[in-house]
């Protein structure tokens, strides 16, 4: 690994949350692209390290992509239960891609996870074209939980997030 991976810094803050954005839309994530009111979210790194862990992939000073760990449910958790931690925002730039770094982010979450108290399994939701994602997810054991699949927008059919579990 030509990277580490590290809880981002303040400074880290704004750059994250562009790679964060730019790597939703230029991936086609968006239903309604630079007009989606998630990408207000996406954007706010601060709001989400407030709340729970942000870590970033940093290179020679240079961010390249970074993820949110919650640990413990909260206000940043979308599908956590009891015992669950949850992975959310996973995101690398488009320049950093093919080296490893998002695996190497979701590693970090699952070492944390594991090294918290109480947690029997880790959980996240995806996009259903988030191909490179899921491989990297099934690859470090990730299984899918279909039974948790939710729409976060219920007024569009269309938005059925996957879900992927990982016991501890």
């Amino acid at each position: 690994m030509d990277f580490a991976i590290r809880r981002a810094a303040p400074d880290e803050y704004g750059t994250l949350g562009e790679i964060t954005a730019q790597a939703y839309l230029q991936d086609g994530l968006l239903d309604f692209g630079e007009s989606d009111g998630y990408l207000r979210v996406l954007r706010d790194v601060s709001g989400r390290a407030a709340v729970a862990e942000v870590l970033v992939a940093v290179a020679q000073g240079e961010v390249l992509g970074g993820v949110t760990f919650v640990p413990d449910g909260g206000a940043m958790a979308d599908i956590a239960g009891p015992g669950e931690a949850e992975i959310r925002m996973l995101a690398v730039s488009h320049t950093a891609r093919g080296r490893g770094v998002g695996e190497a982010l979701v590693r970090a979450c699952v070492d944390r996870a594991r090294a918290t108290r109480g947690r029997a399994r880790i959980v996240l939701s995806t996009q259903r074209s988030m191909h490179t994602a899921h491989r990297i997810y099934e690859r470090l054991g990730f299984t899918r939980s279909p039974g948790r699949d939710w729409n976060p927008r219920p007024d569009l059919d269309d938005i059925t997030l996957l879900t992927y579990e990982l016991t501890l």
